[in-house]
């Protein structure tokens, strides 16, 4: 089983922490004019919004995060080490590409999807099965955490289409989608330790 470098618990552990407090200080920023249960993350990016360069900043730094992470990622599989890199760049092109302030944005829209369905998929698709395999990346954890991720992509669909709660929806599945990485990281790091210290 090839050896995570430390550093990459850095660049996954830092994903969740960088997105997270994006929204909240440029949530902060806008003031009540904006309303997080309601509005999505990219209304918090778009052009003239008070805390675009915070939320576009944070976007990047999401996307740099899981480049790295997929990089340094070596005992998942190769497809989903790819997927995973797919998200990273997704979040950077939709960082280069905000929502307008007003109405919506098909090339913006259309990337956002992607990212959600790379970072979707990547968990199964990064399994790579049996026992002596990472916990994270044994195929039933794998499983649960794209069939939750899916469910939470949905859930903010339905949230959209209802004009319901989608702010509060695509919080959930983004945070869990960018902790994911993390748990998976720590996982191998874990792994890895045990099997140094048993005895040969």
């Amino acid at each position: 089983m090839p050896i995570v470098p430390r550093w990459v618990l850095l660049s996954s552990g830092c994903a969740p922490v960088l997105l997270i407090a994006g929204w909240v200080v440029a949530a902060s920023l806008e003031g009540s004019a904006y309303d997080p249960v309601t509005q999505t993350i990219s209304v918090l990016a778009a052009y003239g919004a008070a805390g675009f360069w915070v939320m576009t900043g944070a976007l990047f730094a999401l996307g740099v995060c899981h480049l790295l992470t997929a990089w340094g990622l070596r005992p998942a599989a190769a497809a989903g080490r790819l997927a995973l890199a797919g998200g990273g760049v997704a979040a950077l092109v939709v960082a280069l590409i905000p929502a307008p302030s007003s109405g919506g944005s098909l090339r913006h829209g259309s990337v956002a999807v992607v990212g959600f369905v790379l970072l979707a998929v990547w968990p199964v698709l990064a399994a790579v099965g049996g026992s002596a395999a990472p916990w994270a990346l044994r195929p039933a954890p794998a499983c649960a955490a794209t069939a939750a991720m899916v469910a939470g992509a949905v859930w903010f669909l339905v949230e959209i289409h209802l004009e319901g709660v989608p702010g509060v929806a695509e919080r959930v599945v983004t945070a869990l989608q960018s902790v994911w990485p993390f748990v998976v990281v720590t996982s191998c790091v874990r792994h890895c330790r045990g099997r140094a210290g048993s005895p040969a």
